[in-house]
């Protein structure tokens, strides 16, 4: 069995793989790197086998998304080569830097309560300043809005070394997830109902409640491009967020009597973004919405399944940030993660 295995999911990204994988091959510190192909129709498989003969390419039956891609690469993985220990999950348009995952696997390997964990995530347009997904590890408040460290709503701080510390954080980024192989495999691996997009929070927040840890790490930095395969402005990806947002609030929010009240606040303030974009004439993200919660209610059955069985199996109570990050930025101002500590 390998220490760690560098998995990277790729979907018509041969762009992204000419550009980065040189570098991920060149800091790879000896250990064994997969391409794990979603039925590309861009020559990504071809391209692959041609310029990079010594990375290990799986090529799946079909475009699973994040989740389901990274599902079947990872029990491939496992069946086929023995698996390893640790998986590390960045995104085709990552790129590392020397000593990226030393760090890590030091703070992974001395604190065995610690399931996942990220490095810091910079932009690689503008590389002193921290990126929307994931930037140094992320939060949920009480309403289930997510926010990071570096990154809270629209404002994105500039990385003057505040958050190099390793600390605890809720959730760590999909972009580049360090991962214990066997906790993956335990929880049954990423929703794939969610396709694409917060399933990592979902993972994250299903870990924690079995007792584990996520952790970020400062020592470690990448360079995300972001949107590389669905862009933020696609309206499709406004669905899946506020899709995903409320699958995974649904499942996971503590038994406490509370969670139809949350979602009806939810859906208020779901509404009032609504209006938001229909001010600037983006109505087809008014329609994906809709359509995201028509999604929701009609997915309630199964989520209500999973929502007993993870209840079921709870073994620690888990902590959300508590109070509301729409209050904190929008009317008193706090911009940044600091000022709202």
């Amino acid at each position: 069995m390998d220490t760690l295995a560098i998995v990277i999911l790729n979907y018509n990204g041969q762009s992204f793989l000419a550009k980065f994988l040189p570098t991920v091959i060149a800091h790879a510190e000896g250990h064994p790197i997969y391409v794990a192909d979603s039925a590309s129709t861009d020559g990504s498989v071809a391209f692959v086998r041609a310029n990079f003969p010594a990375i290990r390419l799986i090529e799946l039956p079909y475009n699973g998304g994040y989740a389901g891609g990274y599902n079947m690469a990872l029990d491939h993985i496992r069946t086929h080569y023995g698996g390893a220990t640790y998986y590390v999950l960045p995104n085709s348009d990552i790129e590392v830097t020397p000593g990226w995952i030393s760090p890590v696997l030091s703070l992974l390997e001395v604190n065995p309560h610690i399931a996942a964990c990220q490095p810091k995530i910079l932009s690689y347009s503008e590389r002193t300043m921290f990126e929307h997904a994931g930037a140094a590890g992320g939060f949920v408040d009480w309403l289930g809005y997510v926010f990071c460290r570096g990154r809270v709503f629209a404002t994105f701080e500039a990385d003057h070394g505040q958050y190099d510390n390793n600390r605890s954080i809720f959730w760590a980024t999909g972009a580049c997830l360090f991962i214990r192989s066997d906790l993956f495999h335990r929880v049954g691996g990423f929703d794939t109902s969610f396709f694409a997009h917060m399933e990592e929070i979902d993972l994250c927040w299903r870990l924690q409640r079995l007792g584990y840890e996520i952790w970020a790490c400062g020592q470690s930095t990448v360079y995300h491009v972001g949107g590389g395969t669905l862009h933020k402005s696609n309206p499709h990806k406004t669905y899946l967020n506020y899709r995903n947002s409320l699958f995974m609030l649904y499942k996971n929010w503590p038994a406490d009597g509370w969670l139809w009240g949350k979602l009806l606040l939810r859906l208020i303030m779901d509404g009032v973004s609504s209006l938001l974009f229909l001010k600037v004439g983006q109505w087809r993200d008014v329609l994906a919405i809709i359509r995201a919660h028509f999604a929701f209610y009609g997915q309630l059955p199964q989520l209500h399944k999973q929502r007993k069985l993870l209840l079921s199996q709870q073994k620690k109570a888990v902590s959300l940030y508590p109070k509301s990050i729409v209050w904190a930025y929008f009317v008193k101002g706090k911009k940044t993660f600091n000022a709202m500590e």
